[in-house]
């Protein structure tokens, strides 16, 4: 396939029937441009769209799964529950009403979107095995967990424990995290995969990216799928959606993957106060 040629739905690589390259919607609350970054994802071939209940776009992304000439049953759809709705009733008053605005009868994936506040293991997760159950929910998924936190949750859901979600990219890179979800058969997706666009400025990025013709973005996104991570990158201009799918095209090489996984640092793009490296 040529560099410049946009790879089809067909050739993004699947984990575990998820797609490895979604639309990443956070800080995209314009209703209008929202819908519209939704739909032009969907109709340049991403199946993978993931928002939250905390991004207040959740009706914006129903109207673009709308708007797309895409079927419904070939999108993976998936959504967080914010920390302040993880007490048991709340996950199952809550998950209805984020339905309700995607206009959609089930998620493919729903989130524990952080383990923070009115989160409790047992109780929080008991809802989320309850909406399982129902269908309403095809996969139970866990966000920001630490290893400590991701063991309890695989301990207490009676539902496989899907993914964790959390920030990792070239300059974040988590390896003690890849290693417990692995060893759990547990996926990968990372959430700020270009580092809120400081691998831009990486030399080793920028200088791989030049090799190949294409935009450090790409490198990154190539660099997660050759290490199984599913990746959502935000994008809400039709060129940026674009370059990120066109990372489908760019294969890296020992060599290069090696120089990446070289790169010592600990830039955390992401770090609230609540987050549970911090408590």
């Amino acid at each position: 396939m040529a560099q410049n040629e946009l790879p089809v739905s067909d050739d993004c690589p699947i984990a575990n029937e998820m797609p490895m390259v979604g639309l990443g919607t956070w800080k995209n609350s314009d209703p209008e441009a929202c819908a519209d970054s939704v739909a032009t994802a969907l109709n340049t071939g991403y199946r993978h769209i993931d928002t939250a209940q905390a991004y207040d776009n959740e009706a914006a992304v129903g109207n673009g799964l709308e708007q797309a000439t895409v079927d419904r049953e070939e999108i993976f759809l998936a959504t967080k529950i914010w920390i302040d709705n993880l007490s048991y009733d709340d996950v199952l008053e809550t998950a209805e009403a984020s339905l309700d605005r995607l206009g959609v009868d089930s998620v493919d994936l729903l989130y524990v979107h952080w383990p923070s506040r009115t989160y409790d293991a047992e109780d929080t997760l008991a809802a989320f095995n309850e909406l399982y159950e129902q269908g309403k929910i095809d996969r139970i998924g866990v966000s920001n967990f630490e290893p400590e936190q991701l063991a309890e949750a695989i301990e207490l859901s009676d539902a496989p424990i899907f993914a964790n979600q959390i920030e990792i990219h070239p300059l974040l890179q988590q390896q003690e995290l890849r290693e417990v979800c692995a060893d759990h058969d547990v996926e990968l997706v990372a959430y700020s995969p270009l580092a809120r666009g400081e691998v831009f400025d990486t030399p080793e990025i920028e200088s791989i990216a030049d090799d190949h013709g294409v935009s450090p973005a790409q490198i990154s996104l190539a660099w997660l799928r050759h290490h199984g991570i599913t990746a959502i990158p935000k994008a809400t201009s039709g060129e940026h959606i674009r370059d990120n799918w066109a990372s489908l095209s760019v294969s890296l090489s020992d060599a290069e993957v090696e120089t990446i996984d070289g790169i010592d640092t600990t830039d955390r793009r992401v770090d609230p106060d609540f987050g549970p490296w911090n408590n």
